[in-house]
């Protein structure tokens, strides 16, 4: 890709390529997402017509909603930045675009994390016990702590 070399001279980006370039790459991360996330909420719309849903109970019931609710909040917040993009497309708007679409995926990200937990805890709560869900459910979230957090994290300050 061949640069303007507006700013600083041949080469460099102008602001406006830079924040097309980084709401280009933070669209093709989250095309990953959206996908998974969309699966698991519609997967969790089809739970309470299950033969086995009455048998939950109300703890499970409870969690139930509760992840629900927390997909469909991931869902939105993931989606989010197609809707700003479409919104304010040609609006001069790039700048708030870019730093709003990276919020609300960061915040979907932690919604994905949680109501994956939540799923694990459910599935162990009703498959074993409730206090190996409690293991389990911690394990997952740990997981994506380290791996989408720690690591990032310690790989930033190298």
């Amino acid at each position: 890709m061949q640069r303007t070399g507006r700013p600083g001279g041949p080469g460099e980006e102008s602001e406006q390529e830079k924040l097309t370039r980084n709401f280009n790459e933070l669209l093709q991360e989250l095309r990953v997402t959206q996908t998974g996330v969309q699966i698991l909420t519609g997967f969790l719309l089809t739970v309470p017509f299950s033969a086995r849903f009455p048998m939950l109970d109300s703890l499970q019931r409870n969690a139930y909603l509760a992840i629900l609710c927390g997909s469909v909040l991931a869902t939105g917040l993931i989606v989010a930045p197609v809707a700003f993009h479409r919104l304010l497309f040609r609006q001069g708007e790039r700048r708030w675009i870019v730093e709003a679409a990276n919020t609300s995926a960061r915040a979907g990200l932690l919604m994905l994390a949680l109501t994956t937990a939540g799923v694990v805890w459910l599935v162990f709560d009703v498959v074993t016990s409730t206090a190996t869900a409690h293991v389990f459910g911690a394990a997952a979230l740990v997981f994506f702590l380290v791996l989408w957090a720690v690591v990032p994290w310690l790989g930033r300050s190298r």
